[in-house]
C-alpha cells in the first residue's frame, strides 16, 4: 500500500510539472524574438557561473526527467545539455517509450469465466486420454462453449515431469468399471477369539455385483490352504477374467501361477495403497461394523457358523446403494409396482424375520387371512 501511494503521488507531480511548463511555453509563445533571447543568455550566464564554482545539480526526480525528455523534441538539446550526458537522456526516452506502450497495449484477451475455466479441469481430469484439441471439440459441439485448442492449453491442470504421459494409460477406477464383470477380488481380516486366539477370515468377492462368493475360517493361513479356498469357490465355468489381492505373503509367486490355470490374470495392488483394492476392503469394513463388532467368537466353528448366516442375508437381503440400491443376488429386484409411494395396503403386512439373535432384520409384505 505504501508503495503505490508513493508511485500515484509520483506520477501526479510529473503531469503537474509537465503542465506548469506547458503554461510557460504558452507564456513564451506571445513574447517577442528579442524578449526571448535575452532571457536565455541571462539564463546560460548563470549556468556558466554554476559550471566554474563546480556546483553539483541535485538528483533529478522523475517528473525532471519527464520534462526534459518531452523538451528535448522541440529543439536540438544536445547544445544545451550540461547536467547529465547524452546517453542519459536517451536511456530516459527509451524508458518513457517503453512505459507509454506498457500503459497503451491491453494485457490480451479476458480470462474466460470461473465456470468455464473448473469445466476444461475436470473434462481434463475425468478423461486421461483425451488431449486439448478433443477437450475444445467436446465444448464447441456438445455444450456450444467456442474455445481453441490453445486456450484450452492455458488452463490445462499442472502435471509434475516425473508423470507419465496422459495418454499413456487410463485410471484404476476406470479399469475397475470397464471390467467388473470379469473382476473378483479376495483379502484376509483378524478376529479374536473369547480365548484370545486369532483367526483369519478369507472373503472372496465379485466387484460387478458385490455377492460374497466364498467365506472361510482357519488359524494357519498358508498358500496351499488359500489355492484349495479357490478351488471351492470358482467354478469351472466361470467368466472371471481377474482377480485383485495385495501384496501379503500368503499369495506367493507359486499362488499366482497357479491361479493362471484357472484362466485368472492376478494384479497385486501398489505397495501401501489398500485403495487399490477398495472393494474388499470396504466389505471388510462392513462385516466388522454389522457383525464382527458386535459378537465375541468361541471358536473356529462357532465363527465359521456366525459368517454362514451374516453371509446369507449380505447376499440375498442386505441393500447395496452401489447397486442402485439393489441385492447382489437379485441385483434388478424393486418393490411392487401399482402401489401407493406413502400408504400401507389394508390386506397385507410387514414381517419382520431376525438374523443373528436380532442384531439384523429382514422385512417383506405378507398377505393377511380374509
Amino acid at each position: 500500500m505504501p508503495r503505490l501511494r508513493t508511485s500515484i503521488l509520483t506520477r501526479l507531480s510529473a503531469v503537474s510539472e509537465l503542465f506548469g511548463d506547458l503554461l510557460r511555453l504558452a507564456n513564451a509563445a506571445v513574447r517577442s524574438q528579442g524578449s526571448l533571447v535575452a532571457e536565455n543568455l541571462f539564463l546560460r550566464k548563470q549556468l556558466a557561473f554554476y559550471q566554474e564554482r563546480e556546483v553539483g545539480p541535485r538528483r533529478l526526480t522523475d517528473a525532471a526527467r519527464l520534462t526534459l525528455v518531452f523538451w528535448s523534441r522541440w529543439f536540438n538539446w544536445k547544445d544545451a545539455l550540461v547536467i547529465v550526458k547524452p546517453e542519459t537522456l536517451i536511456g530516459w526516452h527509451r524508458k518513457g517509450f517503453r512505459l507509454f506502450w506498457r500503459w497503451k497495449s491491453k494485457p490480451g484477451r479476458p480470462r474466460l469465466p470461473k465456470n468455464i475455466r473448473e469445466l476444461i479441469v475436470r473434462m481434463a481430469r475425468e478423461n486421461p486420454t483425451w488431449g486439448q484439441m478433443r477437450v475444445a471439440s467436446e465444448l464447441s459441439l456438445k455444450l456450444g462453449i467456442y474455445v481453441s485448442p490453445r486456450t484450452v492449453r492455458v488452463y490445462w491442470p499442472w502435471q509434475p515431469d516425473s508423470q507419465p504421459r496422459r495418454i499413456s494409460s487410463q485410471r484404476w477406477r476406470t479399469f475397475v468399471r470397464n471390467h467388473a464383470r470379469s473382476l473378483i477380488a479376495c483379502d484376509f481380516l483378524v478376529v479374536v477369539t473369547a480365548r484370545f486366539r486369532v483367526l483369519y477370515v478369507f472373503v472372496l468377492l465379485e466387484v460387478a455385483t458385490r455377492r460374497i462368493v466364498h467365506v472361510n475360517v482357519t488359524a494357519h493361513p498358508t498358500a496351499g490352504w488359500t489355492l484349495q479356498q479357490f478351488r471351492d469357490a470358482i467354478p469351472g465355468d466361470h467368466q472371471y477374467r481377474f482377480l485383485i489381492h495385495d501384496r501379503d505373503s500368503i499369495f506367493s509367486p507359486g499362488l499366482d501361477h497357479e491361479l493362471k490355470a484357472f484362466g485368472l490374470r492376478v494384479l497385486r495392488t501398489p505397495v501401501q495403497a489398500p485403495q487399490a483394492n477398495a472393494y474388499c476392503e470396504r466389505l471388510v469394513g462392513t462385516m466388522r461394523r454389522e457383525c464382527l463388532d458386535f459378537l465375541i467368537p468361541f471358536s473356529e466353528k462357532h465363527l465359521r457358523a456366525t459368517l454362514r448366516v451374516w453371509l446369507k442375508h449380505y447376499n440375498q437381503a442386505r441393500p447395496h446403494m452401489s447397486l442402485g440400491p439393489g441385492i447382489p443376488d437379485t441385483p434388478g429386484r424393486r418393490s411392487a409396482s401399482g402401489r401407493p409411494r406413502h400408504h400401507l395396503p389394508d390386506d397385507s403386512r410387514v414381517v419382520a424375520r431376525s438374523v443373528l439373535g436380532g442384531l439384523h432384520h429382514e422385512y417383506a409384505w405378507e398377505k393377511m387371512a380374509a
